[in-house]
């Protein structure tokens, strides 16, 4: 699902080319978002269900990889999954995977997919993308929620969670969110998990300019303190609320539910903050230069928050 970085200003003008899907908003089934609510603290202070579905409506989730910093973000995740992943065929279950940018990827690679997402218009995008390749269609996609997933222990090669964690405010959610993906994998399974870093939107602020709006600025300046993501504004380009992580944050979130970190890595490194990204990136032997640059800086301590997008690896 969706980080934070300046793909979201487009999410207004993406609205008219989806507004068709979000018809399927409509008649959403409500025993499953009791379901989902169900599995919920009561007393959490993570955005609900209905916020999250809300945010998606526009459909822009499907074409964020293929623009602008997304890009970026899109070829480095998939880098990285190829190297940590377990080889095909193996079963992975992909947690909030959105639209299935990733999870139809890895269907094609040979993979065993299971797609689940808590907004049913990403589900129904990814079954049609599914069917557009009968050759590797995903194995299943569901609407579901990672704090309680209906696979059984011990069942699965490795969990994806790309989005719940930023997703999930309140750090008994993450934690039990981690602890489902510690139930379903098999014994040795590969966890790998995303966060946004504590420093996100300062960044972004400095390279759009948001940070010139008193509003923005005081959004950042909570950010630093808590990690506490707030958008009072009322404006989607400064996203939902949401949590950003420090690095060490990440690490002793995974090892407090017993998996065994074994890296933690910058996505994007500073590319993502090029103020006109998409010329950039048509350059082949300049994107080849980003790309080398977030190699380079993946595992560097002093420069990982300056990734958008921090991915941990764990094993069970």
């Amino acid at each position: 699902m969706s980080p934070f970085n300046p793909l979201l200003q487009g999410m207004l003008s993406l609205h008219q080319t989806y507004q068709s899907f979000e018809l399927y908003l409509t008649p959403l089934n409500n025993s499953v978002m009791q379901m989902i609510s169900m599995t919920r603290n009561q007393d959490s202070y993570s955005p609900k269900p209905e916020e999250v579905i809300e945010h998606y409506a526009s459909g822009y989730e499907a074409d964020r990889l293929h623009r602008e910093a997304g890009q970026l973000e899109g070829e480095r995740t998939r880098e990285l999954l190829g190297r940590f992943l377990p080889l095909p065929p193996a079963t992975v279950l992909d947690v909030g995977g959105g639209a299935g940018s990733y999870a139809l990827w890895l269907a094609r690679q040979g993979y065993e997919v299971h797609l689940i997402d808590i907004v049913p218009l990403h589900i129904q995008l990814a079954q049609e993308a599914s069917a557009r390749q009968p050759e590797a269609q995903l194995a299943s996609a569901n609407v579901g929620d990672a704090c309680s997933l209906s696979w059984d222990a011990e069942t699965v090669d490795s969990v994806m969670l790309l989005g719940p964690l930023y997703h999930l405010t309140d750090r008994s959610d993450r934690l039990k969110a981690l602890q489902e993906a510690y139930r379903v994998l098999k014994p040795g399974g590969v966890l790998l998990a995303v966060g946004i870093s504590r420093f996100a939107s300062t960044l972004d602020g400095l390279r759009s300019g948001f940070l010139k709006d008193p509003q923005f600025a005081e959004i950042v300046s909570k950010d630093l303190e808590s990690g506490q993501h707030r958008n009072p504004t009322g404006r989607p380009e400064y996203f939902m609320d949401t949590f950003f992580h420090r690095p060490d944050e990440l690490n002793s979130e995974l090892t407090e539910v017993s998996f065994t970190v074994t890296g933690i890595y910058g996505v994007e490194g500073p590319g993502w903050l090029l103020s006109d990204f998409d010329a950039g990136w048509r350059d082949r032997d300049f994107q080849a230069r980003l790309l080398q640059i977030a190699r380079r800086l993946e595992t560097e301590p002093s420069l990982l928050g300056v990734s958008a997008h921090l991915l941990a690896v764990a094993t069970k």
